[in-house]
């Protein structure tokens, strides 16, 4: 991410980019995904997360419109900037592959699945990373 774009304080990194991103998924899934770096680290350690958007509606004005619908939105966690080259060599690795596999299992889903919220998560463990699946703790 270039330095004018940064929102983030000196210490802290994103530890993939959007060109991480895309040449995991591909530019169609990239492009329909809505990829975002917040600017807080997670208490939980996660760097990667990714949530599956069902069909919520509501009569009174609070539900997701449509077009978000069946869409997968992908956030990416800064951590300290000493920790970034591992955890992204890591991260690309092992995480990348696996969120590529987890959305596509999602668009090919059967209708009970694709119904409801669910999410995937990804964090550093030593030289591996770990998932949790539906905001559960990390084993």
């Amino acid at each position: 991410m270039p330095a004018r774009n940064r929102r983030l304080p000196r210490d802290l990194s994103w530890p993939l980019t959007p060109s991480d991103i895309r040449a995991a998924l591909g530019e169609q899934v990239a492009d329909a995904a809505d990829v975002s770096f917040v600017d807080q680290p997670r208490g939980d350690g996660t760097l990667l997360h990714v949530e599956w958007t069902p069909p919520i509606s509501s009569n009174y004005g609070s539900g997701i419109h449509p077009a978000l619908w069946y869409s997968v939105s992908i956030r990416v966690a800064p951590l300290p900037s000493t920790e970034r080259a591992a955890a992204r060599s890591v991260l690309r690795e092992h995480a990348l592959p696996e969120l590529a596999a987890w959305i596509r299992a999602a668009q090919r889903a059967p209708e009970a699945w694709t119904l409801t919220r669910h999410s995937r998560s990804w964090r550093t463990a030593g030289s591996t990373a770990v998932c949790t699946d539906d905001r559960q703790p990390y084993r």
